[in-house]
């Protein structure tokens, strides 16, 4: 039996997506994940490296802590387009740190028959101190009339629906990040008034010229 799929009309904003628990952290994840990825920075596999420049032991990928953030995502997204997924990474994670990753829709808007859902994302190791800040748009069948209107060759569903979205700082939003000693993807540790942290984006198709 196929999945259930995620369509527009039965979300709200403000709902929040199941957590997603991951196991802790070990070093064989680390190698396991620098053989997949091509990424053999000493600082996430050779302890002895890591203890050199001023780390405590190796500890993990940013890209490794975002792919966990996309699994949640993802697999709550069944059935949608993602079409924007960025992260900001806040705090680093350890050997032996459990990630928990977490979201909430926090937009919801349809127009010419397209319909988006913005969805804030966050992930906390085991102590509830965060550790990456993300966000996504995903796009969505209306439902599953229409999907299968348009799967047919039919033109969509239009309803036009205003956009909704949660209050700027309103009780309950995503945790902010704190302003503490990080490192950046090159393995450097740095110091200052802002916290380590990237961005990483992935194209937008729906930014692309309409025929």
């Amino acid at each position: 039996m196929p999945a259930r799929k995620l369509y527009f009309e039965g979300i709200r904003v403000g709902d929040e997506l199941p957590a997603l628990a991951k196991a802790p952290i070990d070093r064989v994840q680390l190698s396991r994940y620098a053989g997949a990825s091509g990424d053999f920075n000493p600082v996430h596999v050779d302890e002895v490296y890591a203890k050199s420049v001023g780390m405590p032991s190796v500890y993990a990928p940013g890209m490794l802590v975002m792919g966990m953030l996309g699994q949640l995502i993802s697999d709550w997204a069944r059935g949608g387009q993602l079409r924007r997924y960025h992260v900001r990474f806040i705090k680093m994670v350890w050997p032996g740190d459990t990630v928990v990753c977490k979201g909430r829709v926090s937009d919801r808007y349809g127009e010419g028959g397209r319909y988006f859902v913005e969805v804030e994302l966050w992930a906390e190791n085991q102590r509830g101190e965060l550790v990456m800040k993300g966000h996504s748009s995903i796009q969505l069948f209306y439902s599953l009339e229409d999907e299968n209107r348009q799967r047919s060759g039919q033109s969509p569903i239009v309803v036009d629906v205003p956009r909704e979205s949660l209050l700027q700082n309103a009780g309950g939003a995503a945790p902010e990040g704190t302003e503490e000693e990080g490192a950046s993807l090159s393995g450097k540790k740095t110091t200052g008034s802002k916290p380590a942290a990237k961005t990483a984006t992935a194209p937008d198709p729906s930014k692309k010229t309409k025929k």
